[in-house]
């Protein structure tokens, strides 16, 4: 690949039962830029699907790892090691219960914040410096309820707002493929 290509990672959890879910909200935004980019996922020797597209002279790999979330650090390093793509060229996307659904925020580098996806990313990388853009999915829920709240699909009224959302997040990552991530902050936060 070349220096300027960038490997965007949307999380989420494989299979069509969880199509839809709050939790695979990274996957719909992968899944959103492949559109833009007139490209499709293939199997990847990486326990991922993966499509390479262009953008503004940029190349870009698009990814979704087929293991479960909690367990997406593996197919992370194995994606950036077999595409020559270094960290600083990473942007993983990912759903957050800290936000209020239908905002989007940009992130350098950081802690895991609870998630479990980042954090097995932060494990297997052995490093917490890479860019994340996280998409709020909120938290409406009752105590002790998590798991179940993000397994579950938007409600009819939220789906306009989290389309919004999916929406602004491809432009952000865009302009971080064109621009890197202190450009995307300060556009998209």
């Amino acid at each position: 690949m070349s220096r300027s290509a960038c490997l965007i990672v949307g999380l989420g959890n494989p299979g069509p039962e969880y199509a839809g879910t709050r939790h695979n909200i990274g996957f719909e935004v992968v899944q959103a830029l492949a559109d833009q980019l007139d490209v499709d996922f293939k199997r990847d020797r990486a326990e991922a699907l993966v499509a390479w597209g262009r953008w503004k002279g940029r190349d870009v790999g698009l990814a979704m790892p087929t293991t479960f979330m909690n367990r997406s650090g593996t197919a992370v390093k194995t994606l950036l090691r077999l595409h020559e793509v270094s960290v600083e060229r990473l942007l993983v996307v990912y759903d957050d219960l800290n936000l209020p659904l239908g905002t989007i925020r940009l992130r350098a580098a950081g802690r895991a914040g609870g998630h479990n996806g980042i954090q097995d990313i932060i494990d297997r990388l052995g490093s917490a410096a890479y860019a994340r853009l996280r998409v709020g999915i909120g938290n409406d829920f009752p105590r002790g309820h998590q798991v179940k709240y993000v397994l579950s699909a938007f409600a009819p009224d939220e789906r306009p707002v989290a389309d919004e959302a999916v929406e602004q997040a491809t432009q952000a990552v865009l302009t971080f493929a064109r621009d890197g991530i202190t450009t995307a902050m300060n556009r998209h936060n």
